[in-house]
């Protein structure tokens, strides 16, 4: 059964690191695809309007999202990602301290 998480984080207000940002994410290295699938999410979208993000996360039985935090914290390649990603991302001012990503709440469904 596919479930669904949705989150929101925001870019930096600057035009010049939002079109690197999403540069990054037409070419998002191959090991960080690798640790989302083996994490058991089955399909990842990211929309932006201005500086604000909205990630849609569509996962399977078999994820977690301690899983999910073992998988990352044991890869070099997506801590680097992590990192790099920083540059551009800024915290919600609702999200704890480290936190990137906060997860939404649903409101209404038709």
């Amino acid at each position: 059964m596919i479930k669904r998480h949705c989150f929101a984080l925001d870019l930096k207000p600057d035009a010049e690191l939002i079109a690197e940002y999403e540069k990054y994410h037409t070419e998002v290295w191959p090991e960080v695809l690798e640790n989302l699938s083996a994490a058991g999410i089955e399909q990842l979208e990211i929309y932006r309007v201005e500086n604000r993000l909205f990630m849609i996360m569509e996962v399977n039985d078999s994820f977690s999202f301690d899983k999910k935090k073992k998988l990352d914290d044991n890869n070099d390649k997506v801590q680097q990602w992590e990192t790099l990603m920083w540059t551009y991302q800024q915290a919600l001012p609702s999200a704890l301290p480290g936190q990137k990503w906060v997860p939404m709440g649903k409101i209404f469904q038709y």
